[in-house]
């Protein structure tokens, strides 16, 4: 039924396919991540959601770090295909180049960023790499503007509004900008998750809006000669 429902929505022949598919990439990227922190957590018996960072599931510590640094690994690499997929998706739909350029850089960026660090592993100064991964708070400004005055991406724009700001203020939060003393060392772990959360989950909605409104304009009439 899945398989069958897959074949026919990505079926040679219809336009956009492959950028489609790349955005289906960026939807199950998230899910994967979450997922595999979850399995890491579970593989790693005592392990404090309010003290401890998420890094500390791939280092040292851990019973099996692989768990851990091959799910970054993973989510590395599809942030790089989402990130064509999500810039290949805005100049598809008749939005900026250079909007579609910079969402491609962000993700890519964030991309090596995880893979660098699934490879050196906490507390590898190297490891620090990751923080590559926070060119993702500049995407979603990149989207907005690359989705300006497309029909129908009102509610999409609207959404990513409001991750812009809830990232910037839990950026400010996190590095003790405002409301110092909020993040301590007995809570820092579930403020790390919130903003992981915040920061990767958004690019699964939107992928998925995306994908959507790709399909919805190429299914009604699937010509060869527009496949790319």
């Amino acid at each position: 039924m899945i398989a069958r429902v897959l074949n026919d929505r990505y079926r040679p022949g219809l336009p956009w396919r492959r950028r489609r598919i790349l955005l289906a990439v960026g939807v199950v990227a998230p899910v994967f991540a979450f997922l595999s922190v979850l399995l890491a957590v579970a593989f790693y018996p005592g392990f404090n959601h309010a003290t401890q960072f998420l890094s500390e599931l791939g280092g040292a510590t851990a019973r099996y770090p692989f768990l851990f640094n091959g799910g970054v690994l993973i989510s590395g690499v599809a942030a790089g295909f989402a990130g064509v997929g999500f810039g290949l998706a805005v100049m598809a739909i008749g939005g900026s180049r250079i909007a579609a350029g910079g969402l491609i850089f962000c993700f890519v960026m964030a991309g090596i960023g995880l893979v660098i660090s699934s490879l050196f592993v906490w507390p590898n100064p190297i490891h620090l790499f990751v923080n590559l991964g926070l060119g993702i708070i500049l995407a979603p400004l990149f989207l907005i503007w690359g989705l300006h005055g497309v029909p129908g991406m009102r509610g999409l724009r609207i959404f990513l509004i409001l991750v812009c700001i809830a990232m910037a203020l839990l950026a400010l939060i996190t590095n003790h900008r405002i409301w110092y003393g909020l993040v301590n060392p007995q809570n820092v772990g579930w403020w790390e998750r919130l903003f992981a959360i915040v920061l990767v989950g958004w690019t699964g909605i939107a992928a998925l809006v995306l994908e959507r409104r790709l399909f919805a304009l190429a299914h009604p009439a699937a010509e060869p000669k527009a496949a790319d």
